[in-house]
């Protein structure tokens, strides 16, 4: 039997390996990803602003000359009506600063344009008529220096936080753990949910086929069934660690610069984040965790997914059954949003200890620093519980492999499940 085992995951695995289209995905994904990362930036930095010429009629008959005009925004102040002003086509647009313009801005203040105004030009015009009327207003208090008096008074705190159970007093970084919930859950998310139907796909088109009638002539139907969950696991498994191996060299390349910025930058928040990803131990233990609870979540579903595929013979059939592994995992993807904003309350705890959401939950509590015996039970519960589905999986998949032209029902699941 370990023989065919054997045998079964080395096919599952070679099959998908060799394909091009691994290849491609394993070694432009992480590119793509930092592309879409970067992205917004690039194109921010090499979009020039449209350059306009706004036309100003200000009843109010002093804001209007605090705007100043630069290289995208020209200001011209006009004595015209809205209505003749309207009729002007040397103008992009028509900014109309009403009287009351002081005491209610809201209300009192309007752009007319020609087109949908950009947003980089709706900030520029609000931000100078705020500045120009908190000026009016602070003279209206008739006390010498008190915009200086404000601006000395103003204060903007950065909080650094250090983790009281460690040795040494490391600085932490609340965003960094944030961000790194977050991605490490959207991993997982994607790996589960994308290997886990690849599972079922592959047991529905082998049942089309008739293949599995022949093999299940040599090898038991239970070993077939993990044969191909762990094989396909190892595709999984493998994409992860390519993965993790260019972003540790990534890391490692990039650290250098990263600490000489950080030196050069006093930002907290980002000294922080640079002392946690310089911890060892720290990545270590994430990279460690996400290996096991992304094996462990794949191995649970997967066999969910398996039992759905022998069941069904099309693709449109398992749609709807899918639904049942499907919901647990939108659940949890969920909750993960919820527990990054407060990863030690009760709501995060539980749920990341129910097999069916620990995964992503859990990925999502780790980078905060929680204590370690909560992964440590979380990954024990979640492979005992991949034991008994399996075991329940297997009785569903050795009778739903031969059923053919009949989509079941629930009833029927659980009457193959009770066949001696």
């Amino acid at each position: 039997m370990n023989s065919y085992l054997g045998i079964i995951i080395s096919r599952e695995f070679l099959q998908r390996v060799k394909r091009k289209s691994f290849l491609i995905t394993t070694i432009l994904m992480p590119v793509i990803m930092l592309a879409l990362m970067m992205a917004p930036a690039v194109i921010a930095a090499l979009a020039e602003p449209e350059k306009q010429t706004i036309a100003v009629i200000d009843d109010s008959g002093d804001l209007g000359r605090s705007l100043h005009s630069d290289d995208n925004i020209k200001f011209n102040i006009i004595s015209d009506n809205l209505a003749d002003a309207k009729l002007n086509d040397d103008f992009d647009a028509i900014l109309v600063i009403g009287k009351n313009s002081i005491k209610d801005p809201s209300g009192s203040i309007s752009l007319y344009s020609h087109s949908a105004p950009s947003m980089v030009t709706e900030q520029a015009i609000v931000s100078q008529l705020e500045k120009a009327i908190e000026n009016r207003r602070i003279k209206e208090y008739n006390i010498d220096n008190l915009r200086q008096i404000m601006e000395e008074v103003s204060v903007d705190i950065s909080l650094q936080t250090y983790r009281l159970d460690k040795e040494d007093e490391t600085a932490t970084s609340s965003m960094l753990s944030y961000i790194l919930g977050v991605a490490m859950m959207f991993i997982l998310y994607m790996f589960i949910l994308l290997y886990g139907q690849m599972v079922m796909t592959s047991i529905i088109e082998e049942k089309n086929n008739r293949v599995l009638e022949v093999v299940v002539s040599s090898v038991k139907p239970n070993t077939l069934m993990m044969g191909k969950i762990l094989g396909i696991g190892a595709v999984a498994v493998t994409q992860i660690l390519i993965w993790a191996v260019l972003i540790v060299v990534g890391g490692m390349l990039l650290m250098p610069w990263m600490s000489a910025m950080a030196s050069s930058v006093d930002e907290p928040a980002f000294t922080g984040a640079i002392d946690t990803l310089s911890d060892p131990a720290f990545v270590t233990q994430l990279i460690v965790f996400m290996f096991l609870f992304l094996v462990g979540g794949f191995l649970l579903y997967s066999s969910i997914f398996a039992a759905i595929g022998s069941a069904v013979d099309n693709i449109q059939d398992a749609s709807q059954l899918q639904t049942i592994a499907i919901m647990p995992i939108l659940f949890a993807m969920i909750i993960s949003m919820t527990v990054v904003n407060d990863p030690n309350s009760s709501l995060a705890v539980w749920t990341s200890m129910i097999p069916f959401t620990s995964p992503m939950v859990m990925m999502s509590r780790l980078p905060f620093g929680i204590p370690l015996w909560q992964p440590v039970v979380s990954t024990v519960i979640l492979f005992i519980s991949f034991m008994v589905m399996i075991w329940v999986a297997a009785k569903i998949y050795r009778v739903g492999i031969f059923m053919y032209g009949k989509k079941p029902s629930f009833a029927d699941l659980v009457r193959w499940f009770n066949y001696k």
